[in-house]
C-alpha cells in the first residue's frame, strides 16, 4: 500500500509534506492505474504544488540515484561543442520529448565514447530506457539534476526555438509594406494584404513565447496607421515586446480576431469577447480575448485595443499554504475556510491575485462528499470536483446566482460581490449552513465591512455572517541571482519609510540590481496582507455600529489581535529579502 512506502514516510519525516496532503494525493493515486512513488511525485508537484526539487530529490534518494549540480559557468565552449554533438545523434521528435520532460543527455563518461550521462529533473522517468533503442548508446547514467538548474544548463546549449519567429527571421523585418498616404480599409483589400503577409507568424510566434516567458497577458495597440505594438504584462508590468512598422493595425488585428472563437473580424465599432486554445510545449493553454474600438489622432481610422488573458492551468495554486500568507495570516485564513459555514471575502484591486487566492481555498474544501458550485463571470480555469455555472445570455449572472440556492450547495463560490442582491445572496448562504467565498474591490479589510454595509446589508447580518476578510496586493519578488544589499546611499530614504538602521547595517534590505536570470532585478511575485478575522469583540463592535461602521475602530480591535496591516505586511517582506521598499510602497501607497 502506498500509505506505508519508504516514499511516503520519508517525506513526512523530513517535513515536505503533511500527513493530510499526502492522504490526498493518496486518494488521487488511487484513481492511477500506477500507484508508484514515482506517479505519486508527480501528483504532489503537478497538483498540491509541493516543490519539485524537494519531492524529486528524496525520490533519487530512494532509488539510489546520483545527484549533480551543474554551475554554468563551468560550462566551457568545449562541452557544449560536446553536448551539442550528442543530440545530434538522437532522432528529431525523440529529443523534443526528452526536452519535455526534462531529460537532457549531457555528456561521455567512458574512454570508449559508449557510456552516456544524462541529466534528469526525474531520473525515474522510463523514457530514458528507449535511449539504446533509438541511438548507438547502449549504456548510460541517469543523474538526478535540480530542476531550474536543468533548465539554465538547457537554455545555455539547447534553447527552445520558436518556430514561427523563426519563419518571419527568414522574410525579414518588413511583413506588410504599406504606402503611408493609404488609409481607407475595405474588407478585400485587407484580405489580400494578410494572405501575402507572415502576420499569422508573428501572431502565433508571441502567443508561444508569452506562454514560456510566464506572460499574464497580451497587449496589441496601434501605434499609428503604419504601426503596432505588442506588449507584454510580466510580474505586474506591461513590457513592449515587439513594434511592427510598415504594417497597418486593422489587418494585424484582423488575423488575431480570425483565431479567436466568438469574435467578428470585421466589427471594428463594438466591443467583443472570444476564447481560443492552443497546445504549446504539449500543454493545453487557453486565451481569452478583449477587443474594445479605440480614439486615435487618426481619427479616419477605426483602430481597436486588443487584450489577451493566457489562461495556463499549471499556474493554479491548489494548496493555500504556497500562497505565502504570514504565519497568523495563513492560520486564520485556514480556520475560516475549514468552516462550514460563514462567508470568506478577498479583496483587492484587480490583478491583486484575488482569483488564485479563492482556486486555492476551494481546492481546499473540495471533497467528494460536498456538492461545490462556483459562479464567475467568465469561467477562466476548469475545477475539478466542482460545478460550474455558465454565464451567457440565457444564464445572466442574477439569474444564475438565484439558481444556486435551488441546487443544494455545500460550498459556494461567488466570483464577485457586485450589488445588493449578490450581498444578500452570500449572507442568506452564510446564515443556512453554507460556505461561501468570493471578492470585493476595496482598499483595505475593514472597509469592505462598510462598502457591504453601504450595499444595505444590516450591522447584525455582517457580524455573524462573515468568517475573515483578506485585502491583499502582489508585489515583485527580488531575483536571488543578483539582488544585493540597500546601498549606503539609499539607507536615509529607507529609514524614513520605517526600517531600523541595524536592519540595513546588517545587510537584511535588498535592491534590485538585473540579470539574464530577470526582468530588472524582479523575478516573480509574493503577496502582502491583512487579514481580518472575525473575532467576538470584532463581531460586537460591528453588532453596536450606529449610522455607519467605525473602520478606525475594527483595525484597532484587529491589530490588538496581531492583524500586519499591508504596509507592515510588506515590511516584513522587504525584512524577509523578498522585496524592496519601492515594491512595497507603490503597493500600499492608497493605504496611508
Amino acid at each position: 500500500m502506498i500509505e506505508k512506502s519508504k516514499f511516503g514516510k520519508r517525506l513526512l519525516k523530513e517535513n515536505i509534506i503533511t500527513e493530510e496532503i499526502l492522504q490526498k494525493a493518496i486518494k488521487r493515486l488511487e484513481e492511477s492505474n500506477e500507484k508508484t512513488p514515482s506517479n505519486l511525485a508527480k501528483i504532489l508537484v503537478s497538483e498540491f504544488h509541493i516543490p519539485h526539487d524537494s519531492i524529486y530529490s528524496t525520490l533519487a534518494e530512494l532509488y539510489a540515484f546520483r545527484k549533480e549540480y551543474i554551475a554554468l559557468e563551468k560550462i566551457d565552449d568545449k562541452q557544449i561543442e560536446e553536448t551539442k554533438n550528442i543530440l545530434q545523434q538522437f532522432p528529431e521528435n525523440f529529443r523534443k520529448k526528452l526536452f519535455f520532460h526534462k531529460i537532457f543527455p549531457y555528456k561521455i563518461i567512458s574512454k570508449t565514447g559508449d557510456r552516456l550521462k544524462v541529466l534528469s529533473a526525474d531520473p525515474t522517468n522510463k523514457l530514458t530506457q528507449q535511449i539504446p533503442e533509438v541511438t548507438d548508446f547502449k549504456k548510460y547514467e541517469v543523474v538526478y539534476c535540480p530542476l531550474n538548474n536543468l533548465m539554465d544548463i538547457m537554455d545555455l546549449i539547447s534553447p527552445q526555438k520558436n518556430e514561427f519567429l523563426e519563419l518571419l527571421e527568414e522574410v525579414g523585418d518588413e511583413v506588410v509594406d504599406v504606402e503611408k498616404e493609404e488609409y481607407e480599409v475595405d474588407k478585400k483589400e485587407l484580405d489580400e494584404k494578410i494572405n501575402k503577409s507572415q502576420l499569422v507568424n508573428l501572431f502565433e510566434g508571441a502567443l508561444v513565447e508569452a506562454v514560456r516567458s510566464d506572460v499574464s497577458d497580451l497587449h496589441i495597440i496601434a501605434a499609428s496607421e503604419t504601426a503596432f505594438e505588442i506588449y507584454f504584462r510580466i510580474d505586474g508590468k506591461l513590457r513592449l515586446w515587439h513594434r511592427q512598422e510598415n504594417t497597418m493595425p486593422e489587418a494585424f488585428a484582423a488575423v488575431v480576431k480570425d483565431r479567436f472563437q466568438g469574435i467578428d473580424r470585421f466589427e471594428r465599432d463594438e466591443a467583443q469577447d472570444g476564447f481560443a486554445q492552443r497546445f504549446i510545449d504539449d500543454h493545453l493553454i487557453r486565451f481569452r480575448i478583449s477587443i474594445i474600438p479605440v480614439v486615435s489622432s487618426e481619427f479616419h481610422r477605426r483602430f481597436e485595443s486588443v487584450v489577451i488573458r493566457v489562461i495556463d492551468d499549471r499556474k493554479v495554486i491548489t494548496d493555500f499554504r504556497k500562497l505565502g500568507f504570514q504565519k497568523l495570516a495563513e492560520k486564520e485564513f485556514h480556520k475560516a475556510i475549514s468552516s462550514s459555514k460563514g462567508i470568506v471575502i478577498v479583496t483587492g484591486p484587480t490583478g491583486s491575485g484575488k482569483s488564485t487566492t479563492l482556486m486555492a481555498a476551494l481546492h481546499y474544501v473540495i471533497d467528494p462528499t460536498k456538492n461545490v458550485l462556483t459562479c464567475e463571470d467568465p469561467v477562466e480555469y476548469v475545477i475539478k470536483g466542482a460545478r460550474q455555472l455558465k454565464i451567457s445570455h440565457k444564464m445572466r449572472f442574477d439569474q444564475a446566482i438565484r439558481s444556486i440556492l435551488r441546487h443544494d450547495p455545500d460550498v459556494v463560490m461567488v466570483g464577485e460581490i457586485r450589488d445588493k442582491e449578490t450581498a444578500d445572496l452570500a449572507v442568506k448562504l452564510a446564515n443556512t449552513g453554507h460556505l461561501t467565498l468570493s471578492t470585493l474591490h476595496t482598499n483595505d479589510a475593514p472597509s469592505a465591512i462598510s462598502r457591504l454595509y453601504k450595499m444595505g446589508v444590516e450591522p447584525f447580518l455582517l457580524a455573524y455572517s462573515i468568517n475573515i476578510i483578506i485585502a491583499q496586493r502582489l508585489v515583485r519578488k527580488l531575483c536571488d541571482n543578483c539582488k544585493r544589499p540597500l546601498s549606503k546611499e539609499k539607507w536615509n530614504a529607507a529609514m524614513e519609510f520605517g526600517l531600523k538602521q541595524e536592519d540595513l547595517e546588517a545587510g537584511r534590505v535588498y535592491e534590485a540590481v538585473g540579470c539574464p536570470k530577470c526582468t530588472a532585478g524582479y523575478k516573480g511575485r509574493i503577496n502582502i496582507a491583512e487579514a481580518l478575522y472575525f473575532y467576538p469583540d470584532i463581531s460586537e463592535a460591528i453588532m453596536k455600529a450606529g449610522d455607519d461602521i467605525d473602520v478606525v475602530n475594527i483595525r484597532k480591535l484587529a491589530e490588538k489581535h496581531g492583524m500586519l496591516s499591508m504596509r507592515q505586511s510588506g515590511m516584513d517582506r522587504i525584512l524577509q529579502g523578498y522585496t524592496t521598499i519601492e515594491e512595497v510602497a507603490y503597493a500600499t501607497s492608497e493605504n496611508n
